[in-house]
């Protein structure tokens, strides 16, 4: 009983069989559709391969939302030569909330020579060059967020001799603990005083000839250090052509965080627009010489990932290059497999019916 329960089981799925097998007697083969199908697989391998290769590839999604830390310390990075001497210029922070930050907690004066060397001056060049690329194409800072390039290979090589001439400029360069409000780092005439009224600077005992803000910004960040961002002014370069010159650098900070395959961690960008003036009071032109950065935190933070196409779609999109290209060079073969077939049902015996051919060619039949 249950032999036959099984046997009628067996037949049933064996009608439901939607791909029955085609007689060996209505498979033609010619050099027309060998050529046919061998331009089907070329034309599915090339496909394949560059699907793959959209599958490897990635790319950077941007999420906004609100900074709600505005308690935390930020981290101001600094590298900057001024073509003075060290005993003449001093830096220091102030913000709105009135804390002034002095160079004495974290920055250094070292007494250098502000020309560079022909490498230093190559390495320069190549700088300021990716920086006027990043300004025109906004997607290669995607493939330095997925390269992680690291902040040293930005960094200013060293002298390949010593200097023999005289050290006539002060590189000053370390780092700031600031808060996250808007402020003021200032580098300019005389060391910073604590002044019970606001803040001032000894400029008194310095000579007017002696001033000169020619400055380089080799580097200058907010945040911790993160592989894969070269900020606005590293670089930047500024020759005095009077004495009494003010610079001046607007920059709006931007906390961001990167989620990517090689870097996961918090820091800023930012961006940053320039004036300079000469100081003059005879013709209206009034404030201080010296270099002046103000800095502004923005109150929205950027969420940088790094996305690429999940493996179930990639598997879906194959499926559909293969059946595609299945389908489209499949119907020439129909065509082919259905003459033989046609001419034995027009020259079958009149004593077998449809259904008995359709049956015995093992086919399905559609009678009307």
């Amino acid at each position: 009983m249950r032999r036959l329960n099984r046997k009628k089981t067996l037949s049933l799925v064996k009608e439901l069989d939607a791909f029955p097998k085609v007689p060996e007697s209505y498979v033609e083969t010619s050099v027309s559709r060998g050529t046919v199908s061998l331009l089907a697989f070329t034309i599915m391998g090339i496909l394949t391969v560059l699907e793959f290769l959209v599958y490897r590839e990635t790319w950077m999604r941007y999420e906004y939302e609100v900074d709600k830390d505005f308690t935390s310390k930020l981290r101001l990075n600094i590298d900057i030569t001024v073509a003075m001497r060290c005993q003449y210029v001093g830096a220091d922070v102030l913000d709105l909330a009135e804390t002034m930050v002095t160079s004495a907690e974290g920055l250094v004066y070292e007494p250098v020579i502000f020309e560079l060397t022909p490498q230093q001056r190559l390495w320069q060049r190549m700088l300021q060059q990716i920086q006027n690329r990043l300004q025109e194409e906004i997607s290669l800072q995607d493939l330095l967020f997925k390269s992680a390039m690291k902040s040293s290979v930005t960094a200013l090589p060293p002298r390949e001799y010593p200097p023999t001439e005289p050290l006539s400029a002060c590189r000053i360069h370390g780092h700031l603990e600031i808060n996250k409000v808007a402020g003021n780092f200032h580098i300019t005439v005389g060391k910073a005083i604590p002044h019970p009224r606001g803040h001032a600077h000894l400029a008194a005992l310095v000579s007017h000839d002696s001033y000169n803000f020619s400055h380089r910004i080799d580097h200058l960040s907010f945040g911790e250090l993160m592989p894969g961002i070269i900020n606005p002014l590293d670089g930047t370069e500024k020759i005095a052509q009077e004495s009494n010159q003010m610079y001046q650098y607007f920059i709006t900070i931007v906390p961001t965080k990167l989620h990517t395959r090689k870097v996961y961690g918090d820091t800023h960008q930012f961006s940053v627009s320039e004036r300079e003036r000469v100081i003059n009071h005879a013709t209206g032109s009034h404030g201080v010489s010296g270099i002046f950065m103000k800095y502004d935190i923005s109150s929205l933070m950027v969420t940088v990932t790094e996305d690429h196409m999940p493996l179930w779609k990639f598997l879906v999109q194959l499926c559909g290059i293969i059946g595609g290209i299945f389908t489209t060079t499949g119907e020439p073969r129909a065509q082919h497999f259905l003459q033989p077939l046609l001419r034995d049902f027009e020259t079958r015996p009149s004593s077998v019916n449809d259904q008995d051919f359709c049956y015995n060619k093992h086919i399905w039949c559609f009678i009307y």
